[in-house]
């Protein structure tokens, strides 16, 4: 990690980790009140169920807790709803305690009715579609947990069918009120699914809506905001007795471009920028000149947890029409691992580091988090693809590639290799990449349609339609690999390179899963099993080679967080290893005088 941080250059990367505020189980005492934290995000929320969430950031980081969580700076899982837990002697079997006097947002008490009702009617269940399921799927059966509630209202026993190395990383699942939403379980829509997978859209009645976290949703205005103030009923508390959070009031200002976020920031209407997505690098040194008239400052996390890659869709199945998601004469070309490993060669990370990124950034090869023990470092072993246009031709023509007289690439039936490649508008670093990706690309006689496209309307292709030929797009990290088995497990519900049948879905014909793709389901069943760690990263540096060798996705830029925050807004624990800036966001405060 120090080595990879020394390669930014001119920016010192420094951790500041404050002090964390206890937990104590006196009595809550209210402290006058009277302050609000504005913040910007792109686009608008697609759901206020967490269950049903497939996009970040999303309002559930104000409103909802699990079990556990994991410690934004440390990596390590601490308590959060579960104020302990005992793993039996074969580690099959797994105690939560529940905290004392816990309550939901509307008074009512939360207790292990509310765990079963989670795991075992929502999480587990087939009709419901939900990314929560894939990192407790266990073993080759992928079966679930069982669990149950013990005597005590405060006791949950999870039994797990074998050891299962992942298993507390996998309990950060937002807990849902049983007493709200069990009717909407049991209920069956008009085409025989469960009502909740229709439950708290965004235009539900926000009263309806009932969090464990520390924000509730008092307003929603789509294209303009979303309103959070306090859950009175909050668990956590500081070490005087005072209950947290401490600011009354989150405004979510929907502002669909990082520049105007940006001039909106300068101008003093938002206090961070960079919480959700860091910071732009090319805004650093802008800013930088304006830290002390603008009383802000920015903070420097390190190299960030996320991944940024450009993806081909790889999915040869057809629609309920019986027509291919993917053009067939298309399909051919993104399904030959030639095909990729030529594009990888093309591109000129490098220069995306240099231009994109402003030096700030390396270029990325990996599939894990560059935090997480189990990362693999071209250094140790891990096949990278160095810019090479001759290469890169070298394995067209070797795939059965060729060029015309004007220099575009043709298929070996004559075909011009041509196609669009999506993102998501208003993210200026990915419109940036792919600016560039259609440049590199031109210079081995591929033609490239890059076109910018709603955030809502590109997740909607990704997930339901299936309608996309390749994309630029990011997804979150952290430590254990086996957190991204949504994304990389061929059953996943976030495979999206080749995204099968989802609960509720009987229209996909023909999906196919390569070799390679049950080698990686095999791979993410052998590291879950296995309780040595060094061998565990035995399997997973076999996994990130795999991922390397055949490049379903083809890896970009690393880039370092950065994020710029009022000085009157204290409080902070900022790194590079959480997906969100203020992870710790029951803890921040605002100081009037700073």
């Amino acid at each position: 990690m120090i080595h990879l941080l020394r390669r930014y250059g001119a920016i010192a990367i420094a951790l500041i980790i404050i002090t964390q505020i206890s937990i104590v189980s006196c009595t809550p005492r209210e402290i006058p009140r009277k302050s609000q934290l504005v913040l910007a995000t792109l686009g608008d929320p697609k759901t206020f169920n967490p269950a049903l969430n497939q996009e970040f950031p999303n309002v559930f980081i104000f409103t909802f807790e699990g079990l556990t969580r994991e410690n934004g700076i440390t990596g390590e899982i601490e308590p959060a709803l579960a104020e302990s837990w005992e793993i039996s002697r074969d580690r099959k079997r797994v105690v939560f305690t529940l905290r004392k006097g816990l309550k939901w947002s509307d008074g009512q008490p939360l207790t292990a009715d509310d765990i079963v009702f989670t795991y075992k009617e929502v999480v587990f269940n087939p009709d419901i579609p939900t990314d929560a399921k894939d990192p407790l799927r266990i073993g080759e059966r992928r079966s679930f947990p069982t669990v149950r509630k013990l005597g005590d209202p405060r006791l949950v026993e999870f039994t797990l069918p074998e050891p299962f190395a992942p298993f507390l990383r996998a309990t950060g699942v937002s807990i849902l009120p049983a007493h709200v939403l069990r009717k909407s379980v049991l209920s069956l829509d008009g085409e025989g699914n469960p009502q909740f997978t229709s439950t708290w859209n965004t235009g539900t009645q926000l009263s309806a809506i009932v969090v464990n976290g520390p924000y509730k949703i008092e307003s929603y205005n789509p294209s303009e905001r979303v309103i959070f103030t306090r859950n009175p009923y909050y668990w956590r508390q500081d070490a005087e007795g005072n209950q947290l959070p401490y600011i009354d009031r989150i405004v979510w200002q929907v502002v669909e471009s990082t520049e105007t976020q940006l001039l909106q920031f300068r101008s003093g209407t938002l206090d961070i920028m960079g919480d959700s997505r860091p910071l732009r690098p090319e805004y650093f040194s802008l800013l930088k000149r304006e830290e002390k008239r603008g009383k802000f400052t920015i903070k420097i996390g390190g190299a960030s947890s996320s991944t940024t890659f450009m993806a081909f869709n790889l999915n040869q199945a057809k629609n309920e029409r019986g027509e291919p998601f993917v053009d067939p004469v298309k399909s051919r070309w993104f399904n030959s691992k030639e095909f990729r490993q030529a594009i990888a060669h093309a591109l000129d990370r490098q220069r995306m580091v240099n231009n994109i990124f402003r030096g700030i950034g390396v270029r990325e090869n990996s599939p894990v988090s560059v935090q997480s023990p189990y990362f693999l470092s071209p250094e140790a072993g891990l096949k990278v693809y160095e810019y090479n246009l001759e290469k890169a031709q070298e394995l067209l023509r070797s795939a059965g590639f060729q060029y015309d007289k004007q220099g575009l690439l043709l298929d070996a039936e004559g075909n011009q290799v041509r196609f669009t490649l999506l993102t998501n508008a208003g993210n200026k670093i990915r419109e940036a990449i792919g600016v560039q990706v259609k440049q590199d690309l031109g210079k081995i006689g591929i033609q490239v349609d890059f076109r910018p496209i709603a955030f809502s309307t590109l997740v909607s292709k990704l997930t339901n339609t299936r309608d996309w030929e390749a994309h630029i797009i990011g997804f979150t990290g952290g430590v254990e690999p086996h957190n991204g088995a949504n994304l990389w497990t061929s059953s996943g519900g976030s495979h999206l390179f080749n995204q099968g049948p989802q609960p509720g879905e009987t229209s996909i014909q023909a999906w196919q899963v390569s070799d390679w793709e049950r080698e990686i389901d095999r791979l993410f069943v052998k590291g879950a099993r296995e309780l040595d760690e060094q061998k565990r990263k035995k399997i997973y540096a076999e996994f990130q080679q795999l991922v390397q060798e055949q490049l379903p996705l083809i890896f970009l830029v690393n880039e370092v967080t950065m994020m710029a925050v009022r000085d009157r807004v204290t409080g902070l624990k900022y790194s590079g290893l959480p997906s969100w800036g203020l992870w710790n966001i029951y803890e921040v405060k605002i100081d009037e005088n700073g």
